[in-house]
């Protein structure tokens, strides 16, 4: 495996395009981490919602509690689904394909080193720095 970015022969396109590829699967694992954060909240809000039942039957509002019970505790948040749902569907599908995508392509154009761009950046910025230190 190549560990020196500028070992590798990689055009100018394509070097932006695995830029733009390994960026846009950050996203999807950022756009995940909100997946998870939106399931969680949602789970948090469902157990107050459950408490409210509890404390609407104490009050005497049995009507109240009984359509929390039935008709919104039970439901999906989308479409019937649950947010586990949700997130085992798209962790299992849309995510694990990208990554799986973005793995492929790496390891065919850069021997599958990841962040070139950022590396080749480096590289730049600490050769500049030590040109005006010891000049």
């Amino acid at each position: 495996m190549v560990t020196d970015p500028d070992d590798l022969e990689l055009s100018d396109a394509e070097e932006a395009a695995l830029h733009d590829l390994q960026l846009g699967t950050e996203y999807v694992h950022r756009a995940h981490g909100t997946l998870l954060a939106f399931h969680h909240e949602l789970g948090h809000a469902m157990d107050r919602i459950a408490d409210a039942e509890e404390r609407l039957r104490e009050a005497g509002h049995e009507e109240r509690a009984d359509a929390l019970r039935d008709d919104h505790l039970p439901a999906g948040a989308i479409s019937d689904q649950w947010t586990f749902e949700l997130v085992e569907e798209f962790s299992g599908t849309f995510l694990e394909d990208v990554v799986a995508f973005e793995a492929d392509v790496r390891d065919e154009l850069a021997d599958g080193l990841d962040h070139v761009s950022e590396r080749r950046q480096k590289r730049r910025l600490r050769e500049r720095a030590a040109r005006k230190r010891d000049p």
